[in-house]
């Protein structure tokens, strides 16, 4: 490599500016590290997002419990791994076959939208990507406006294991097994008391609630901090341990992105132990608190899933463009 006189890359004139376009470059390399950008797709597929926003939206006013599924599949395919739409291949022992995924929705709108995609732009936008952006539409379709801005790039796993089902939290976890399983990912106790905002859309099954109401740690029979009017009513909905219907995880609210689940959570309402949990631990109590401001809980939870999806993805050329989301090409 040619230098000045003195055989350095950098003449003693311009040392200062060289110094600045390394530390330019290193920062560079630091935030793009993941190989994601908003408007990833500008050239490459111009209409990429509004093909998906449109057909999810279109979902979405068909089916109003669309933003909760949409949620779950986002979570539990990113929070094992990094978002690589590993949680949609399927076949024996992948993740999709495990427990905590054998209910899981909202598949047919991520085939629907990358469908679109393949006919408008083949082999260009990825299944995670996919997955991020029809999330991001769905919980956004009731203000008719995107509630954050998605970084896309990401590339789709080849392999999908059973095992890293099971990486995410179960839902009778206390304060500290939820603490450190948010941890272990990098996430803050802000990440995971704004990203349990979620659980203000939608249902759960049965078997994760008759813990707290027949089962509970310690004395065999019924949670004594939940709500007694509340725990009557989720026995009505799951009369047994053997119950295996559903209930909306925020009663009265379970189609809408609002506060309602803080709310629920504060007077003992919550109805998982993990989200009885979040009074369980100062910090978190006092986010539950702030988190009913629903300007500072939309900022909150838009930064949260912004930093769950930006975690540990494929870019580059690991990874592939799937043409179909549920087998690899």
């Amino acid at each position: 490599m040619a230098g000045g006189r003195n055989g350095s890359v950098c003449s003693k004139t311009t040392v200062s500016l060289c110094l600045l376009l390394v530390h330019v470059l290193l920062l560079a390399a630091s935030n793009g590290a993941a190989g994601l950008q908003v408007g990833f797709y500008r050239r490459s597929c111009p209409k990429a997002e509004s093909i998906v926003r449109n057909v999810t939206w279109a979902s979405a006013a068909a089916d109003p419990s669309l933003a909760g599924k949409l949620l779950r599949l986002f979570f539990h395919d990113c929070f094992p791994q990094g978002c690589d739409a590993s949680v949609l291949l399927d076949g024996a022992g992948t993740e999709k076959t495990a427990l905590p995924n054998d209910s899981l929705g909202g598949l047919d709108v991520v085939d629907a939208a990358k469908a679109a995609l393949e006919r408008a732009c083949p082999g260009v936008v990825s299944c995670a990507d996919v997955v991020a952006l029809a999330t991001r539409d769905a919980v956004s379709f009731q203000f008719r406006r995107s509630l954050w801005k998605v970084e896309t790039g990401r590339r789709d796993s080849r392999t999908s294991r059973f095992g890293d089902a099971f990486i995410v939290p179960h839902p009778e976890f206390d304060f500290p097994k939820l603490n450190k399983s948010f941890a272990d990912r990098g996430l803050s106790v802000a990440d995971l008391v704004a990203l349990s905002g979620a659980h203000t859309l939608g249902r759960i099954n049965c078997q994760f609630v008759s813990p707290r109401l027949y089962t509970f740690p310690g004395n065999g029979g019924l949670d004594p901090l939940i709500d007694g009017g509340y725990a009557r009513e989720l026995m009505r909905q799951c009369p047994s341990t053997a119950s295996r219907g559903t209930v909306a995880m925020d009663p009265g609210s379970e189609f809408r992105f609002d506060t309602s689940y803080y709310a629920a959570v504060k007077a003992n309402r919550g109805v998982m132990m993990s989200d009885a949990a979040l009074l369980h631990d100062g910090e978190a109590a006092r986010l539950v608190d702030e988190m009913q401001d629903q300007r500072k809980f939309i900022a909150a939870f838009a930064a949260s899933i912004k930093k769950l999806g930006a975690m540990d993805v494929l870019s580059g050329n690991n990874g592939e463009i799937r043409r179909n989301c549920r087998v690899v090409n």
